[in-house]
This record gives C-alpha cells, structure tokens and sequence, in this order.
C-alpha cells in the first residue's frame, strides 16, 4: 500500500523540515519544497530517506503561478497523488515600516498570501482525488486581530491575508471533499527576539510539537467535517 503524500512548503528549515520530519515517522512520503536553500532541502530529504521514508526536494519561487504550478505537477510526476498541503513558507523581516524596503514589502506579502493562492489553487485538483484530502496554512497567533505592528508590517498583512484565503478555499473545496485549515502559532522556542517566558500565559515558548499535535489532528479522517477554522496555537499568548 503506497504512503500519502504530504507537500511541505518552506520546508528546508525551522517549523517546516520539522513538520516534514513528523509526517516522515508517521508513514507519510514527504515532498520538501525549497526556493533558495537547497543545500538545507537535500540534507532533509538525506535525513528523511535515511530513515526509511521516501522523499523528495522540489525547488520553485511560489510568488510565480507558473512555477507554483510546475512544482506541483512535479510533485504529481513523482509521486503520483497529493493526499496534503501545509503551506508554511513566509520570509519574516523584522524592521519597521520607515526602513522596509520596497524588496522587503513584496517579499513579506509574497512569501505568504501569494504563495498560499498560487499553491493552492494547483494543487486543490489533486488533492480532490484523495479519500482524505487537506491543506493546511500556517498562520501567527495574531493574524485575526487588525490592528498595529512595529515590525515586518508585510508579513503579517501576508498571515492574515492567508486567513481570508483559507476560509475562501475552504468554502470553494468543500465539495471535493477538501478541508482547508490554519493553525496560528505563537512564540515557538525558535522564534526570533523571543520575550521573557513570563508574558506567554501557559510559562513557556511553544514547540513544533505543539504545532505538530495540531496538524495530526486536522489530518484524521475524523476532522473530515471541520474546515474553514484557525487553531491558534499559542499558550494563551496575544489572545484579546
């Protein structure tokens, strides 16, 4: 019986080679897409398949349909289904408005919101033929509140933009049989310029098993029904 097949997208470090590394121990093939690191990319895939697992890297700029669109189709070439996306890319440069570049502004918006439309939009087609299929996006703990942010403004107009677009898609896919989810993280231990433990509600930073734990569960048969939601996964942190 062949393995589901999971597209990561962001995947050659951080939360989403983690991710990948989760769905790899639980029986799933795993296509780790990288756009410039894919020195990082294939060591992953090195890890993974060293494992036991089977996997691939597959490079594109998902800010451009065209390459979106052939990053998927390679994916399909490959493997032959798509049982789920988790869409995690998302470049995070933390300066202040009056110093973000015009390059720094379009790659916050692009790297997140763009590349959830372009992504999905290809790869709802395949996912349409699964028994059980998923997308699910990665968003922040504060991309359902509107209202000021010091740094990386792009970025978060990009999280909750990816948030519009997952209830979009999830209206869209619910005939096919496709749920469409976020889970917002907050402070992971590995996030940048973390605060004082103190200010996070539950006393620690949040782990990507915690995230992970939220993603197993979106992807059980069970959840089949659930779809269109955000589960902020965050210890209780920027909740208002």
């Amino acid at each position: 019986m062949k393995p589901p097949v999971a597209l990561v997208t962001g995947s050659a470090g951080g939360l989403g080679a983690a991710l990948a590394r989760r769905l790899a121990q639980h029986g799933w093939a795993v296509a780790a897409h990288y756009r410039h690191s894919g020195r990082a990319a294939a060591a992953l895939v090195q890890s993974l398949t060293a494992g036991g697992a089977t996997a691939a890297a597959f490079q594109a700029d998902l800010a451009v349909e065209a390459e979106a669109q052939r990053m998927v189709g390679e994916v399909i070439a490959r493997f032959r289904q798509l049982d789920l996306l988790i869409n995690n890319s998302g470049v995070y440069h933390a300066k202040p408005l009056a110093t973000l570049s015009a390059d720094e502004w379009f790659e916050g918006l692009n790297s997140t919101a763009t590349a959830v439309f372009f992504t999905t939009r290809a790869a709802l087609p395949h996912l349409g033929k699964a028994a059980n299929g998923r997308v699910i996006n990665l968003g922040d703990a504060g991309c359902e509140r509107v209202g000021a942010r010091d740094l990386a403004i792009s970025y978060h107009l990009g999280k909750t933009g990816a948030l519009m677009l997952t209830k979009s898609f999830a209206r869209e896919a619910a005939g096919r049989g496709v749920t469409v989810n976020m889970i917002s993280p907050g402070y992971l231990d590995n996030s940048r310029e973390l605060p004082d433990p103190g200010a996070i509600p539950a006393g620690r930073f949040g782990t990507a098993d915690d995230v992970w734990n939220a993603v197993e569960f979106l992807i059980k048969p069970a959840s089949g029904y659930l779809t269109g939601a955000n589960l902020i996964v965050s210890g209780g942190w920027n909740l208002r």
